[in-house]
C-alpha cells in the first residue's frame, strides 16, 4: 500500500468532509501561516496525532517544497494509515489555489 497524491483543491474539499489536513512544515513557517484546520505534525506531536487519528481516517500531508510530505506519507504508511494522501504543489499550492489560511499577522 502507498499514499495518492491530490491537488489543494481535492485537499480542502476532503478536509471539509473530515479528512485530517497534517502540515509537516518547521515550526516558525507553520506558525506564520498554514492551511485552515491544520494539524502541526512533528516528531514531538506524533503521539498526540497517533491519539486523535483512527487508522482508517483520510490523512492529507502537506509541506513546504513537496519532498518532506512524501516521506512522512510513507512513514504513516508504514505505520498502518490506511488513507494517506500528499498534496501536489505543496502550501504554495494550497495559497496559489486562494484556499483558506491561517496566519499569524
Amino acid at each position: 500500500m502507498s499514499f495518492k497524491e491530490i491537488t489543494p483543491e481535492q485537499a480542502w474539499e476532503m478536509g471539509q468532509k473530515g479528512a485530517i489536513l497534517a502540515d509537516v512544515r518547521d515550526p516558525q513557517r507553520f506558525n506564520y501561516s498554514h492551511a485552515k484546520g491544520a494539524f502541526h505534525l512533528t516528531n514531538q506531536s506524533f503521539l498526540q496525532f497517533e491519539e486523535l487519528v483512527d487508522f482508517d481516517s483520510p490523512i492529507i500531508v502537506s509541506c513546504y517544497h513537496g519532498v518532506s510530505s512524501r516521506n512522512v506519507a510513507t512513514f504513516l504508511v508504514e505505520q498502518g494509515y490506511e488513507n494517506v494522501f500528499s498534496v501536489i504543489g505543496r502550501f504554495d499550492g494550497w495559497v496559489k489555489a486562494g484556499l483558506p489560511i491561517e496566519t499569524a499577522y
